[in-house]
């Protein structure tokens, strides 16, 4: 069975996305109006980005986890120029990150450990497992030589 990092992260991140749009992890109503954080110049141009941000916080989280908001705040901030010196780092929006994992744990994909942040259940991490699976067979098809990741 392929794990989360035998397969690409972007091909991983758009498949679980449009899962998680049939699933019910509704987005807030504000999402259309806000920047993802005081480094962003402009809201995201693409129209399901909080799928995609749902998916990738789970993917994060499986990596990564036990993390706390503050530091995947860290993680999906950037760098805010200032002025004529060189750029700063910003954190991402609090809210953002926070709404999402909370609609992750009303799936049952995350859960929350006293004193040390998030991390991936049984259930979103064999959700994760069976995608990548899936994806890796995908690609063991079109290339023969993935096969010794399977």
């Amino acid at each position: 069975m392929a794990k989360v990092y035998d397969v690409p992260s972007d091909v991983l991140i758009s498949r679980l996305a449009s899962i998680l749009k049939n699933e019910d992890i509704p987005a807030p109503s504000w999402t259309p109006f806000v920047k993802t954080g005081a480094h962003a110049d402009k809201p995201p141009q693409d129209r399901d980005w909080w799928h995609t941000r749902c998916a990738s916080l789970m993917r994060k989280i499986y990596l990564h986890g036990p993390l706390g908001i503050n530091e995947l705040r860290k993680i999906y901030g950037g760098g805010r120029p200032s002025g004529y010196g060189a750029a700063h780092h910003k954190d991402a929006g609090g809210a953002i990150i926070r709404n999402a994992i909370q609609g992750l744990e009303k799936l049952g994909y995350v859960e929350k450990v006293e004193k040390k942040g998030r991390v991936i259940s049984k259930k979103g991490m064999q959700k994760l497992d069976r995608l990548s699976t899936e994806i890796l067979n995908e690609l063991i098809v079109v290339n023969p030589q993935l096969k010794i990741y399977s």
